[in-house]
């Protein structure tokens, strides 16, 4: 047994034996299926404390020649697969973790070094009758030259595959010498059974030096068909909700939201972390610190901030992810932004739709915490008179309502543009954020084919408040907004509901900088 050469199922070991252990087994049926053939190449990527190592130690364990797994694997799901059996502790294996070459940016520049001396000194030892190489022999030399006198392949898991790129983010050079190390040790080369890597970020495009486009990827943004593997399913968490005696509806509340193909996963951490102490509040730190987050929040990107707030009160926003460069300084316009906070785990994304939104109540305290620092005031502010704008809509007062959205559309004038249609639409949302505690997320735009800005509130199951039709209206009048709401029927379009209907219309004059609004109450019938 070593540390990188054929090592040990001790950390696997641990991981089973704590308190919250869910099966991920399955995992192991995909890997078995794709040894030494043409897709034998994954790396998948993940935020942090999303169960990317646990299947990396769990891969290691059974895998591995250099420990004995069969009892940590009872009872488990792939045990009962044909293929089990004949893979398990039967491989070669290297286990690389990357994160612990690199400990500070001074040891950039000779971690690669450091990586082929420690593994060539293990497989000195478990191969000693091979013959051709020394302790200072490139890696890749001494693997084909095991290969080629014992025949024996191995098979490569290597997590915090990116880290090089997190630390060195600006030092293109080191990127491209690691690149070419990795190249190097995979490509085209006989040895590999598979390569296994994980990380945060994809690795198709870092510039134009595309030095390991053999590999497969499965990420937050195309997750393929390892979706359910990483991050806790729902059914997987109803079950430890059971079992440990705790609210589901809140721990969905709280740490669901990550929607990976047709999976909502969990945060892995965040639920064993909840399950354990009973307390729901923040367990996830991200892979960045909150700082971080406002840096990348911040960048003056034309409708970056719009997307944000539009997001912060529960909207989605549409993106086009195939832009991003896959690193953490390459950004051209908003949508770059927004793509690397799905890779880092502060939004999620839905495929079919296209569309970003915070996950969940957990994450949106991090965008909380970003925006109270500074440079948000506006918003911080309206946030904090939402809940009392709210109440006046519900008592019908045109008055107070019309002055707390001016007053939040003058507050937010620096973040926004002041006189456009869709930050009007930003202050309508800043303006009702508290409604997200009473209200499903709001719909924006009707499906009329017309009317621009139009948002819908509809309160949640067994919640004894009224709907929210929300009209606006840009140098017109708010009395014109409602008769729209009534011509076109949209109280029609809200299906499955009945109830109580506030249809709200809002008028904002440039001219003047006026708002008026103008509420009304409706009764729908099924």
């Amino acid at each position: 047994m070593g540390t990188y050469v054929n090592p040990g199922n001790i950390a696997f070991q641990e991981a089973v034996n704590s308190r919250v252990y869910i099966d991920k087994s399955e995992l192991i049926l995909y890997t078995n299926s794709i040894l030494n053939t043409t897709q034998k190449n994954i790396c998948v990527s993940r935020p942090r404390r999303f169960g990317k190592s646990m299947a990396t130690e769990m891969l290691v364990a059974y895998y591995s020649k250099g420990c004995d797994s069969a009892k940590l694997f009872s009872g488990k799901k792939a045990k009962k697969d044909m293929s089990f059996l004949t893979h398990l502790n039967h491989h070669n294996v290297i286990h690389l973790d990357i994160q612990q070459f690199l400990e500070s940016e001074r040891d950039l520049d000779i971690f690669i070094k450091e990586i082929e001396y420690s593994v060539i000194e293990e497989l000195m030892e478990v191969f000693p009758e091979c013959q051709g190489f020394d302790i200072n022999s490139r890696l890749k030399t001494v693997l084909n030259k095991i290969f080629n006198q014992t025949n024996s392949g191995f098979i490569f898991i290597i997590d915090e595959w990116d880290c090089v790129f997190r630390l060195a983010k600006n030092q293109k050079d080191i990127q491209k010498e690691y690149l070419d190390f990795l190249r190097g040790l995979f490509k085209g080369q006989h040895y590999v059974d598979m390569a296994y890597m994980t990380g945060i970020l994809p690795i198709k495009k870092y510039g134009d030096h595309s030095a390991i486009n053999i590999f497969d990827e499965y990420s937050m943004i195309s997750p393929k068909n390892l979706g359910k593997h990483f991050g806790f399913t729902e059914e997987e968490v109803q079950k430890q909700c059971v079992e440990h005696e705790l609210d589901f509806a809140k721990v969905k509340e709280w740490y669901d939201g990550y929607q990976v193909g047709k999976f909502h996963i969990y945060n892995p951490k965040s639920v064993s972390d909840v399950l354990t102490w009973k307390e729901f509040q923040s367990y996830w730190t991200g892979t960045e610190t909150y700082e971080a987050l406002k840096i990348y929040i911040d960048m003056n990107f034309d409708g970056l901030k719009e997307a944000i707030i539009e997001m912060l009160s529960n909207g989605h926003c549409i993106i086009d992810p195939s832009t991003f460069q896959n690193d953490m300084t390459t950004f051209q316009i908003k949508d770059d932004v927004l793509t690397l906070l799905v890779h880092l785990g502060y939004l999620t994304y839905n495929k079919e739709s296209q569309e970003v939104s915070i996950p969940n109540q957990e994450v949106a305290q991090e965008f909380m915490r970003v925006i109270k620092v500074g440079g948000w005031e506006g918003l911080v502010r309206a946030i904090e008179n939402s809940e009392d704008l709210l109440k006046k809509t519900w008592m019908m007062d045109n008055t107070a309502v019309a002055d707390g959205i001016a007053k939040i559309h003058q507050e937010t004038a620096s973040m926004l543009k002041y006189n456009n249609e869709n930050s009007l639409t930003c202050v309508i949302l800043m303006a009702y954020y508290s409604a997200r505690i009473y209200y499903m997320n709001p719909i924006m735009e009707l499906p009329s084919g017309k009317g621009f800005a139009d948002v819908v509130y509809l309160p949640k199951r067994n919640a004894d408040y009224p709907a929210l039709i929300i009209e606006l209206k840009w140098d017109k009048s708010a009395e014109g907004a409602i008769a729209q709401i009534k011509n076109k029927e949209y109280t029609d379009w809200i299906k499955d509901y009945s109830g109580d209907i506030l249809l709200i219309g809002v008028n904002y004059n440039t001219k003047d900088k006026k708002h008026e609004c103008t509420i009304e109450k409706w009764r729908k019938e099924l």
